[in-house]
């Protein structure tokens, strides 16, 4: 049976929509134990409020060294600047004593990203993740183009080969369709998938 956790950063709600399809992708792979958490929040309550932060996101906190219990972690991270939120790297920040102790060496890692537009950086926000799961010493996992979704010019998408993504929107305005759902789901069917066979 693998562990795999999906941990993700959303301010305004896209990235959230998009960790609950990877999670189901994951557990249509059978014996998996798929947890859904979140980094902490470090912007400070009344700013939260005044940007129309999404308050009510029901998966819990997790805590840096938790990402050891795990066979695979799944990361999701809106865009800032074409790099991860400053939430995600302050947690990723916070894995010193893992990677001193090997704690993540040979465990599976992805990653799946949010921008306001179609290229706003969600390719560059998940290769500049990468290095930090090498880093760890894990194995990094992406989103193969036998998930055809990627390709169709039917509408305008997110996607790549590094991993799902999503388009919000300048304004936050536009939540994830359903194909960028259904490439979520499949990546975290076949990050759970590898994962199950190195681990189950």
């Amino acid at each position: 049976m693998a562990k795999v956790l999906v941990l993700y950063h959303s301010f305004y709600g896209h990235v959230e929509a998009m960790a609950h399809a990877v999670a189901a992708g994951a557990r249509e792979v059978a014996g998996a134990q798929v947890d859904v958490k979140r980094v902490p929040e470090t912007v400070p309550a009344d700013i939260f409020a005044k940007a129309h932060g999404k308050a009510d996101q029901a998966a819990p906190i997790a805590e840096p060294g938790e990402l050891a219990n795990y066979d695979a972690i799944i990361f999701g991270t809106g865009t800032r600047f074409g790099n991860m939120t400053a939430q995600m790297r302050n947690f990723l920040d916070q894995t010193g004593g893992l990677w001193a102790t090997g704690a993540l060496v040979g465990k599976v890692g992805s990653v799946f990203a949010s921008s306001a537009t179609q290229h706003g950086g969600q390719e560059s926000t998940i290769l500049t993740f990468i290095p930090t799961l090498l880093h760890h010493g894990m194995v990094y996992v992406g989103l193969p183009y036998a998930e055809q979704r990627q390709t169709g010019l039917d509408e305008i998408k997110g996607g790549s080969p590094y991993g799902a993504s999503t388009i919000t929107g300048s304004n936050g305005e536009r939540m994830p369709s359903e194909q960028e759902l259904g490439m979520a789901a499949f990546q975290g069917r076949h990050v759970t998938t590898i994962a199950t066979k190195l681990f189950g």
